[in-house]
């Protein structure tokens, strides 16, 4: 199996199961709050799925894979600024071409990103080191 295929089967486990907790439980009230006004009652997981997947493909590829043979740090350091650059992305976007996209939302989904995706490529670089 490629290292790619290990890290990314890993991966899966973790990126989903933290995602989820933050969306459907601990992060919920706050997007109510926030964007309620946006929010479809059911998630669309024609598009979610495909995103997560590919997502989580970007994160092995440029965070996990090259940390494959360096120390904790600088995993958590990669997957943590993958996840600043890819929450900024969206959320600073947002900021400018939506009206009223609120400035706590970018701030906490850009940190919740940075944590999301250092946790997600320890827990896969730590388990599928060979």
């Amino acid at each position: 199996m490629s290292s790619f295929l290990r890290f990314y089967l890993i991966a899966l486990l973790p990126f989903f199961a933290l995602d989820l907790l933050w969306l459907g439980w601990l992060g919920r009230g706050l997007y109510r709050r926030y964007l309620g006004h946006l929010m479809r009652e059911q998630a669309d997981w024609a598009a979610a799925i495909p995103f997560y997947l590919l997502f989580l493909a970007g994160l092995v590829f440029f965070a996990i894979q090259p940390s494959a043979q360096g120390q904790a740090p600088m995993v958590l350091f990669r997957g943590a600024a993958f996840g600043l650059v890819t929450y900024a992305t969206y959320e600073l976007t947002n900021r400018a071409v939506i009206a009223n996209w609120p400035w706590p939302i970018v701030f906490i989904d850009i940190l919740w990103g940075m944590i999301l995706c250092a946790v997600t490529a320890w827990v896969s670089w730590y388990f599928g080191r060979s």
